[in-house]
Parts: structure tokens; C-alpha cells; sequence
């Protein structure tokens, strides 16, 4: 009798969300597609050296340089909020302690990287620098451009990010739940933990192995291609909870 009063439970939990597995879902699979499309900008226009590259780039070919300024990923880390919070939804009832922890991870991660990501910002500076008259606003700007870079703290810029460390961790923790879980499946989860903890071998890498360009490309897209995956086995299947929660009520 206990099992049947848990199943109507978690039925009823399920419709009362069924608006964010909807919106969660959706979100992954636009992020995945998001992250597709930079890495092909990425490859066709390799991301400038310098700020100076930067603002030129900026100037010949706005949209390509908001996107190799990360631009891409900006909106891509908004949709993950819905995303991981459908995730929490989801799985919370199989582990709520570590469920928790990760979701906390999740959007304080999201929050540090949004904050540390100016696209806008550095093209405003770009036509800023434009218009300058003097040698010494030049200098200003191109000083500010720099802050603005090294602010950023992208790995492919050799920075190191806080908030996707966060996100790492919580992607994790995620996955390692989904495991014990009957929503998403094993293959979701295995693929979540192996692209999360890639992704965070590359911060080991960094600091033990700077200078090393061919396995910062290796680790790069290895962890991309696995979080594409992950990112479309995951709304595929949050959008399906949607869909069952609608029809079992």
C-alpha cells in the first residue's frame, strides 16, 4: 500500500512540473546545438591572440567576433538554469542531500560565469577604440580590452573559470544520481560523468601541463562531444517525463 501512495506521489509531482521538463528539456537540446555551432565558428574562425585582434575582428565582422568572444556559450549557460533545475525535479527523491549540493553548485556556477563573460562589453570597447582620437585613449582602452579578456577566464584563452569548475562538479553529482534513478537511464549518466570529469582533468592540466596545446585541444573537444550528447539524451528524456507526467495524470 506504501508503494502505490509513493507511485501517485511521484505522479502528482510529476504533472505539477511538467511546464519546466517541457522548458528544461527544450533548453538542453538548443544549448546542445548553441555548443555545435561555436565549435564550427571556433574551427572556421580560430579565436584572435590578441585584444587588438579582437576589436579588428570586431569591427570587420561583428557576429563572428561575439561568437568566438563566447557569446554562444553566454546563452547556452542561461538555458542550462531550467535545464539542471528540471534535472533536480527529476532525481531529487533518489538522493535530496546531494541533489541539493549540485543544484546549488549548478547556479552559483552559472551565476560566476554569466558575470565573468562580456561579449557586449568588449565590443563597445572595440568601437570605442574606433573612434579614438589619441594615442593615450587608445592605450586606455586597449588596457580595459585586456581586463575585459583576462576577466573572461576561458580556457581556450588559458584562464581558469570558476564557474565552469562549479558546473563540473554539479554535472557530476547529476549524473552519479541519474545512476541510482529510473529517468534517465545508465548511458545518460555515464556519458554525463565522463564528460563533466574530462572537463575537469583539464583544470589538472593546466596547472601541471600549461603550455601543452595539443592536449588542451584533445581534452576540448573530447569534453564538448561528450556534453552535446549528454545535453541531447537529456532533453530527449526530460522532454518524454513531460509528455508521461501529462498522460498519467
Amino acid at each position: 500500500m506504501k508503494s502505490v501512495n509513493n507511485s501517485s506521489d511521484d505522479t502528482d509531482q510529476d504533472f505539477r512540473w511538467n511546464s519546466l521538463y517541457k522548458i528544461g528539456g527544450a533548453a538542453a537540446i538548443i544549448s546542445a546545438l548553441l555548443l555545435l555551432i561555436e565549435i564550427i565558428v571556433f574551427t572556421i574562425w580560430p579565436q584572435p591572440a590578441t585584444v587588438l585582434d579582437y576589436f579588428t575582428l570586431l569591427q570587420t565582422n561583428k557576429l563572428i567576433g561575439l561568437i568566438d568572444f563566447y557569446l554562444l556559450e553566454v546563452i547556452a549557460y542561461i538555458l542550462f538554469l531550467p535545464m539542471f533545475l528540471a534535472i533536480y525535479l527529476a532525481i531529487r527523491r533518489f538522493n535530496e542531500s546531494y541533489m541539493i549540493i549540485a543544484i546549488f553548485m549548478a547556479i552559483l556556477g552559472i551565476a560566476i560565469f554569466l558575470s565573468t563573460n562580456n561579449s557586449f562589453s568588449m565590443l563597445n570597447l572595440s568601437n570605442q577604440f574606433v573612434y579614438a582620437t589619441t594615442g593615450a585613449q587608445k592605450s586606455m582602452i586597449l588596457a580595459a580590452g585586456q581586463s575585459l579578456l583576462v576577466n573572461t577566464g576561458q580556457r581556450a584563452v588559458g584562464g581558469f573559470n570558476m564557474g565552469l569548475l562549479l558546473i563540473s562538479f554539479a554535472g557530476i553529482i547529476m549524473s552519479t544520481v541519474m545512476l541510482k534513478s529510473n529517468k534517465f537511464g545508465n548511458k545518460t549518466a555515464y556519458i554525463g560523468i565522463l564528460a563533466f570529469t574530462i572537463s575537469l582533468a583539464e583544470y589538472v592540466r593546466m596547472i601541471l601541463l600549461p603550455g601543452e596545446l595539443i592536449l588542451l585541444l584533445i581534452f576540448a573537444v573530447l569534453s564538448g562531444v561528450l556534453l552535446m550528447i549528454w545535453l541531447i539524451m537529456v532533453g530527449r528524456r526530460l522532454l518524454q517525463l513531460s509528455q508521461l507526467s501529462l498522460n498519467s495524470f
